[in-house]
């Protein structure tokens, strides 16, 4: 199929990587590989980065964080800062807390906020509820240490993009129905929340770039269980497009880009919150495509990083 792609975009589409979820374990290997060639020397920054182990779900082994603080922070004597906690994507089955290492300096140094990143256990190997529980129990701590971390508990944003996304829609639904941590704000990147991929994007583009309707496919199979996507069975907390009641969630931001099967079930929940009587702020970008963003010298991608520095802002108050 032809796609009217941004032609900044168009021209690094080629030079992509290629996601091969049939061989699950080399794409892991592959992305970890990428990542430490892309990190570079270890140099002076704005930001003081530290990593905790904290107790997980019951049962479970301890939840990893990463723990991102403006240098110079000092809790207990410094002013209390928001926080913002970070999900990673990869559809649920691919990402570490590695991988939004340089985006969460970013935030934490141009927002001036305590960002937090967990490492959740990934599908198929560990299915839902595992990843959910891992970033509910990372929450948990992160607002029970809130003086600790000098953050204001009251001023905590969940932040995800794509599957990440998804399960910082889910998060807030669970923080929610178990009187856990009052969150204000979540922003969800075009959040992965519909396991019955019914939608005209879902079912048209079956070949764009980095994700399509076949790696969805493969995606929900594997963080549901085989035989449970579309079914009657699943739960509102792993695809929180089946919720009936979003009353009571915290505000909203919601990006969709044009040419991504995941555009219309993100435009779609936008919609129900809104019709929830949630504040809900929604973007399309056009000629973009899912992660279309890593193409960070595109003019439409330095528009969507300035808008998600600038609506976070406004939404904790900094």
């Amino acid at each position: 199929m032809t796609y009217a792609f941004d032609p900044e975009l168009a021209a690094v589409i080629p030079l992509l990587p290629v996601v091969d979820l049939d061989d699950l374990a080399s794409t892991r290997t592959m992305q970890a590989e990428l990542l430490t060639q892309l990190a570079g020397p270890d140099g002076e920054t704005d930001v003081d980065v530290r990593d905790v182990r904290v107790p997980g779900p019951e049962g479970a082994p301890d939840v990893l964080l990463r723990i991102f603080s403006p240098k110079g922070h000092r809790p207990g004597e410094s002013a209390p800062l928001p926080a913002i906690y970070d999900i990673h994507g990869g559809g649920f089955v691919l990402g570490s807390i590695d991988i939004d290492d340089q985006r969460n300096k970013e935030l934490s140094a141009g927002i001036g906020a305590v960002v937090v990143s967990v490492e959740y256990r990934l599908a198929p190997e560990y299915p839902f509820p595992a990843p959910l529980e891992d970033c509910y129990a990372g929450l948990v701590w992160l607002a029970d240490h809130a003086d600790e971390l000098g953050v204001d508990a009251s001023r905590i944003a969940l932040f995800g993009i794509s599957a990440g996304g998804g399960l910082a829609a889910g998060l807030a639904q669970l923080a929610r129905d178990r009187g856990g941590p009052a969150l204000a704000f979540q922003y969800l990147g075009v959040p992965e929340v519909d396991d019955r991929l019914e939608t005209q994007s879902m079912r048209t583009f079956v070949d764009t770039p980095l994700w399509s309707r076949p790696r969805a496919i493969f995606s929900w199979d594997a963080y549901l269980g085989a035989g449970r996507r579309g079914t009657d069975e699943v739960s509102p907390y792993a695809a929180p497009a089946r919720a009936t009641d979003l009353t009571g969630l915290p505000p909203a931001y919601v990006s969709a880009m044009e040419f991504d099967p995941l555009r219309d079930e993100s435009i779609a929940y936008a919609l129900a919150l809104l019709a929830a009587g949630i504040s809900v702020e929604l973007h399309l970008f056009p000629g973009t495509f899912h992660g279309s963003g890593l193409v960070a010298t595109a003019e439409v991608s330095k528009r969507e990083a300035a808008e998600g520095l600038a609506v976070l802002r406004k939404a904790l108050r900094v």
